[in-house]
């Protein structure tokens, strides 16, 4: 590598690490808003009829959210968007901008009244087993009514939020998800002291949260000149391009999404309470993919989109290479720590009011199969963007295509096996997921090595070796420092959250402290 492209790596990874610290701090600040959120759902819900029809009305819209506002429509906008921004004046840039708000908007405006209308369709399809409870079947079908239009205000933010993220402001985007998080924590307060259907006040929460997000992005565009004013225009070449990218990309972007969709139909044959333990376990998993893995995949889909059409297509594989590292790095350790910790994460945040200590075990057991494949799912959003920033959507919908059919054929395999064997039929649910998860990521990184669009740089042996000496060192750590599970069970609430700090704070300091006198240092991410 020359000098000069050594220089540019560099630079560049400065500045992505400083954006990837904004946006995932950000993202901190809102996942810990959903934790907060999460434990008063888990107060006033628990784990019962109500709360498997909540939770099901409430993941049908942000499947739909995944699609278009965090996965397909994004991946394929923003680098048509930086293309216009380096190519055209500005004038052209709000022409495509308003186009593509008016096909989006008014498909997805088609597309939920639709749904609403027919939501017992909707229901059926997606939670076929609360057929057989005519009560959370009507439940799930009416809060299906009252949820889905979040679909289309929220896609309208992600919209908003792509705009900006192509302008390099990371900041309004990253904080948007803490005003659904408020608005659900209102809804489930009002609900518990005010009405007798808590969970349905939670459903009317969801749209009017999706509403407060918009708002708040429209003055952040009205900053860049950018703030749309929707018009049709379907044959706009623009808009055409951007349609011709997001049709295969919905399936390719969107993988996990889908095959927790699935779990969720295949848990609603199980026992009550399957949908709820999924939802508890895959939050907290959620929680690092989120702060770390959708963040700097965030942040360097456009880097990257304008790096494709460099004279040093080293900058390409460097950024990708960066990212892999990063990635690794944080993700590794929380994935042993969840795994190791399931059960005091669970019982410390959720075990009051309705959570009973079954529903925390349960939870556990489908947290730390979720687990075993974070690390994946981290990497896919970085390898899948290095495809989407090319342009290239058919190769992730064939991988895609085969990690979905073995998902399915796993989850039948493993659901058979951990029911009939250990009466935890979800678990097998949420590690087929993950090892299908591992399949995807393997695709892909064949891929774009067959292409040499990502070759590793050196250095890669001695990193994972450093790695892992951290690993085991936070694990011992650990181990040494936690009590015995049941008594996480029969401490207050207080013993617990201190204890797990403690417990949590000893690791991440053995983690960190061995890497450091192994000498790696924080300019070895620049």
């Amino acid at each position: 590598m020359t000098d000069q492209t050594s220089e540019s790596t560099q630079t560049n990874g400065r500045k992505l690490l400083g954006a990837s610290g904004s946006v995932g701090g950000l993202t901190m600040l809102s996942r810990i808003f959903g934790l907060i959120r999460d434990v008063v759902l888990a107060q006033v819900l628990g784990a019962v009829a109500a709360a498997d029809a909540f939770f099901v009305a409430f993941r049908i819209p942000n499947f739909f959210r995944r699609l278009f506002a965090e996965g397909a429509f994004n991946i394929a906008f923003v680098p048509v968007l930086i293309d216009y921004r380096q190519n055209r004046d500005h004038l052209e840039v709000r022409k495509l901008v308003n186009r593509t708000a008016g096909v989006l908007g008014s498909t997805l405006l088609v597309f939920t009244l639709i749904v609403v209308a027919g939501s017992p369709v909707v229901a059926t399809i997606f939670a076929p087993g609360f057929r057989l409870d005519p009560e959370k079947f009507e439940l799930a079908s009416h809060m299906i009514r009252i949820t889905f239009p979040y679909l289309l205000f929220i896609s309208l933010t992600g919209m908003a939020g792509a705009i900006l993220n192509a302008y390099d402001r990371f900041a309004a985007p990253a904080f948007t998800p803490v005003l659904l998080n408020v608005c659900l924590i209102s809804g489930a307060v009002i609900g518990q002291l005010w009405f007798d259907e808590t969970a349905v006040v939670l459903a009317w929460a969801v749209p009017v949260a999706g509403v407060v997000q918009l708002s708040f992005q429209l003055p952040f565009l009205a900053r860049i000149h950018l703030l749309p004013w929707p018009e049709l225009g379907w044959r706009d070449p623009g808009v055409r391009r951007i349609l011709k990218l997001m049709a295969p990309a919905v399936i390719g972007a969107s993988v996990y999404q889908i095959n927790l969709l699935f779990d969720t139909l295949i848990a609603s044959l199980l026992p009550t309470g399957s949908v709820s333990w999924l939802y508890y376990s895959d939050r907290l998993s959620e929680l690092p993919l989120g702060v770390f893995g959708i963040a700097i995949a965030t942040v360097i889909l456009p880097s990257l989109s304008r790096q494709r059409f460099s004279d040093d297509p080293r900058l390409f594989s460097s950024t990708l290479d960066w990212a892999n590292k990063v990635i690794l790095l944080v993700g590794l350790p929380a994935s042993v720590a969840l795994i190791i910790l399931a059960l005091p994460i669970l019982t410390t945040l959720f075990m009051y009011g309705e959570m009973r200590p079954l529903d925390v075990r349960m939870s556990a057991a489908s947290l730390q199969a979720y687990a075993l494949g974070l690390v994946a799912f981290m990497l896919i959003k970085v390898l899948a963007t290095g495809y989407f920033s090319r342009e290239d959507t058919r190769t992730p919908i064939r991988i895609g295509i085969i990690a979905m059919i073995a998902n399915m054929g796993m989850n039948v395999v493993f659901v058979l096996i951990f029911y009939n064997f250990w009466s935890m039929g979800h678990v097998g649910l949420a590690l087929a997921t993950s090892l299908s998860a591992f399949l995807n990521l393997g695709l892909l990184y064949k891929g774009l090595r067959k292409t040499n669009s990502y070759q590793p740089e050196a250095g890669w042996l001695v990193f994972v070796a450093k790695l892992v000496a951290a690993l085991l060192v936070m694990v011992l750590a650990i181990v040494i420092s936690s009590p015995e599970q049941q008594s996480w069970i029969e401490w207050s609430a207080w013993r617990r959250v201190g204890c797990l700090f403690w417990v949590c704070v000893l690791g991440a300091a053995s983690y960190f402290g061995t890497l450091f006198l192994l000498g790696m240092r924080p300019k070895d991410l620049h």
